[in-house]
């Protein structure tokens, strides 16, 4: 029941999607997409101008950090819970792997752009380190 008060939106698609925009934040849909397996995890992002907050809604997705400052530091990780909000603050590096039956809201500044959120990559090291923290924390999440 769409109507001129209520606005009904939905994303079936791959990857990170805005859904809606108003003033200043934004709420976006991430989906499943090759790029976020982990074997394909190369870089890791920070926002400088804004906290982002994940909420799981549906599959399995495993959050990364990496400390805050200039360089990514020791890398966590934790397995998502559906529908548990997870606020990672500006300035923390991060990333996220998901299985293909995920789906994951996003609430953050409506003007998070590639301007104020710088990606690094990641050294060899820190990669092994962020294999091994999924290997700990998420076992039983699979890309099939």
């Amino acid at each position: 029941m769409e109507s001129e008060y209520i606005e009904i939106s939905s994303y079936a698609g791959i990857g990170y999607q805005p859904m809606i925009d108003y003033q200043s934040w934004r709420v976006a849909i991430l989906r499943y997409h090759e790029e976020l397996e982990v074997p394909n995890l190369m870089t890791m992002q920070k926002h400088d101008e804004t906290d982002e907050v994940f909420v799981l809604l549906d599959g399995n997705c495993t959050l990364f950090v990496g400390g805050k400052g200039d360089e990514i530091g020791e890398i966590s990780g934790v397995a998502m819970e559906q529908l548990k909000l997870y606020n990672v603050k500006k300035g923390v590096w991060h990333t996220h792997t998901l299985d293909k039956a995920a789906t994951v809201l996003i609430i953050e500044n409506q003007d998070t752009s590639d301007q104020n959120s710088p990606t690094k990559a990641m050294n060899e090291g820190q990669i092994v380190q962020l294999r091994e923290v999924f290997q700990k924390v998420s076992p039983k999440l699979t890309y099939n």
